[in-house]
């Protein structure tokens, strides 16, 4: 029987577009090399770059890009904490000439959870 995948990253279905394979390609990085030294304090759950991936994996570039900084940002001190998911479906309003817009994606579920 063959042993099912483990991995700290989402593992759902997702389009392999360019864009989406170097932006999850790049913070996969970030968590084999980086994340150790910069701190395993992370005041989310999932943790800033498991939800940075699973966004660009789902969302793409972009979107997603823009989604997992505005996390890194919330995630300071004095910041936000709790369990703050990807979302399955962005709002309509959520276009890709407005990226100021991701910052409330998480406030939409109550950041304070």
């Amino acid at each position: 029987m063959a042993q099912p995948i483990r991995s700290r990253n989402w593992q759902g279905p997702w389009p392999k577009t360019p864009g989406r394979l170097f932006g999850t390609a790049f913070v996969r990085l970030y968590q084999l090399t980086l994340s150790g030294f910069i701190g395993n304090s992370c005041r989310h759950f999932p943790t800033c770059s498991e939800y940075t991936y699973e966004a660009i994996a789902r969302h793409g570039l972009w979107s997603g890009g823009w989604m997992g900084l505005f996390r890194v940002v919330r995630c300071g001190p004095g910041g936000t904490h709790g369990i703050d998911p990807v979302p399955d479906v962005l709002e309509q309003d959520l276009k890709w000439w407005t990226p100021w817009r991701f910052w409330r994606v998480a406030r939409q579920k109550g950041e304070h959870s």
